[in-house]
Parts: C-alpha cells; structure tokens; sequence
C-alpha cells in the first residue's frame, strides 16, 4: 500500500512537472515569436483632383453657377436681324433672347444681358417698337436702340424710359463698322453701355422678375422633339433648332445653316424655347405692327429634346411665362429663347417638329 501510494505521488508529481515544462515551452515560443516590424505609412503625393463645380449663386436670368452675386441691372438691346446683319455679334452672351417681328415680315431681336457681356461686341442694334420697350422693360432692361417709330419715341418721353438711343441721345457708346452698310453696321458692348447708363444716372437697382429654375425640367413626359422650324412670315427667316445632346441645348440654325456668333464663333443656342403665339396686327402703311402681349395664348416649350402643350402668360410688370393647368412650368437651368409668332392663320401652322 505505501508503495502504491508513493507511486501515485511520483506520477502526479512527474504530470505536474511535464503540464509546468509545456507552458515553460508555450511562453518561450511565444516569446521567441518576432513582433511584427512597424511598417511606416507611405506618404502620399498630393494629387489635384477635379471636384464637381459648386457655387453659392447663381444667375438670376439663367439659374447657372457664377462665382459672385449678379446684382446688376440688365441691359435689354434691339438687334437687328435683317439678312444683311447676319451674323449678329454678342447673342452667345445674352442671357434672354426674345424673337418677335417688325414690319415687313423681318424679326428683330431683344437680348437682354446680365451675367456676360464685358467688352464683347454687340449688334447691329436697331430700331424700337412699343411692343419691344414692353418687352425689354419686363426684365426691369436699360432700352438700348437706334431710333424708333414715332409710337416708340412718345412712349419714351412722355413715360420717361431709362433707355439709350444713338440717334438722339448716346452717340459716345456706339460705333459704326466699316466691313457692312449702315444702318446694319451700328455696334456697341455690354461695358459701353453700362458706361453710358452711369452717366445718365439710371438706377442700378436690379428688380427683375426671374424664372424657377430645376435640373428635370417639365418635359420628362413630353412629345419627342429633336429638332423643330419655325416659321414666321418670310422664307429667309425660316429658324431651325436641332437638340444637342451632349450640352442639352437646342442650338440655332437659320435657313439650315448653323448660327454662330460673328466675333468669337461661339454656336448660338439655349437650354429653354418657348412658342408662343400672339394677336398681330398692321397698323400702317410702313406695315408697323401691334403685337397684344396682354391675352396670352397657346404656346409650346421645348426641353431636353422634348415639347409640351400649354398656355403663356404675361401679367403687369411681369415676364413671359410658360404655365401648364394653371401652373407655371420650371425651365431647365441655361439660357432661354422666346419666339411670338402670329395666331394667323393659326398658331401651330408656325411650328413643325421633327420627331
């Protein structure tokens, strides 16, 4: 019995020793066991990245990005859009553009800069019309012209207009080119202007109405509309816009051919048309016509390759506005082009669409 006794302790005992010498092993393993070497970070080169643009501002007549508040007041110029003016120089730079017509079934245009401009050229300007100064003056515009119809001058006298006329009261901030035969040769800039306007002591205040703007636009459920004409009254002046689907502008042809700035070569397009038809009617012999921007009407805008049906209204003191059941419609953030063809014979004949 003593002997079994001590033969148990002798084996706990050596289990003991042997359970002692394992750990021993464990702990000197993991003793011997490397730490892994502290890697330095790799120091990175600083790369230029392209971040997407942001702005706090934006352009009140275009809802575009700029990189300061426009607070200035807008210039509204009568261009000329005779065959012989063409191409025009500065249109790539307005921030509205209105096509209306004059007599004798040509068009004239108002273009209304605010956000661009500068020292550009801009013209040939022309004459104004009481429908023209109701027109430029709805976006609060400076009248900038060359002459007038008698109805126009004693609308702008006896009423007081902010406007400067070349004939008879601006000559200093015009110039005549050489390379054109007057009086489609009469040119001018956006600085010039706002030179003269300082001058004569206009308001600087900026009291435009402006659009609402959003990137869908209005016409995600619209008709199909790549490419569409215009007709107005006379074949020469036969408008042609083709949407671009890379800038998502309708850019502008004339008689098929591409319209372009004349100064810098810049394609004359924009994100925004509107159609709208008006009452016209012939005053004279001259064929000065009266244009009824108060009834409104059926009008067509085209966004993002697409069209829609609805109605434009104008109420006093305020813009065109494109509305659809009542409601204005957004536009899509760019510039925006206003064609007022005739409701005679009726007001779709003046557009087809190309679909």
């Amino acid at each position: 019995m003593k002997q079994l006794k001590w033969n148990k302790m002798i084996s706990a005992a050596s289990l003991l020793i042997l359970a002692s010498s394992l750990v021993a092993c464990q702990n000197k393993e993991m003793v011997q066991i490397p730490k892994p070497e502290s890697v330095p970070t790799p120091v990175q080169e600083e790369q230029e990245t392209e971040e997407p643009a942001t702005s706090l501002y934006t352009a009140p007549l275009t809802g575009l990005p700029v990189d300061e508040a426009i607070t200035r007041r807008p210039l509204a110029v009568m261009i000329n859009n005779a065959p012989a003016a063409r191409p025009q120089s500065g249109l790539s730079a307005a921030d509205i553009m209105i096509e209306v017509l004059a007599e004798g079934g040509i068009t004239r245009f108002i273009a209304i800069f605010q956000s661009e401009g500068g020292a550009d050229t801009v013209g040939p300007v022309r004459s104004i019309r009481p429908y023209l100064i109701e027109l430029g003056e709805s976006y609060d515009g400076v009248l900038v012209h060359a002459g007038g119809s008698p109805d126009a001058y004693s609308i702008l006298q006896k009423q007081q207009k902010q406007h400067m006329d070349e004939i008879s009261n601006s000559g200093p901030y015009f110039w005549r080119s050489s390379d054109r035969k007057a009086p489609h040769n009469l040119y001018t800039s956006v600085d010039k202007l706002r030179e003269g306007a300082d001058t004569k002591g206009y308001s600087h205040d900026f009291k435009s109405p402006i659009y609402t703007y959003n990137e869908e636009g209005a016409t995600s459920a619209g008709e199909l509309a790549k490419q569409f004409d215009i007709h107005y009254l006379l074949e020469s002046y036969r408008v042609t816009y083709d949407y671009d689907e890379v800038s998502g502008r309708y850019m502008r042809l004339v008689n098929g051919k591409a319209d372009q700035d004349m100064d810098n070569g810049n394609p004359i397009g924009a994100a925004n048309i509107i159609v709208a038809g008006a009452d016209h009617k012939v005053l004279d012999n001259v064929g000065r016509l009266s244009v009824n921007l108060e009834q409104g009407g059926e009008a067509m805008l085209f966004q993002k390759g697409k069209m829609i049906r609805g109605q434009w209204v104008k109420k006093p003191g305020d813009i065109i506005r494109f509305v659809q059941h009542g409601s204005e419609v957004a536009l899509v953030p760019g510039k925006t082009f206003i064609s007022i063809v005739p409701n005679q014979p009726d007001f779709a004949g003046h557009v087809e669409i190309q679909k």
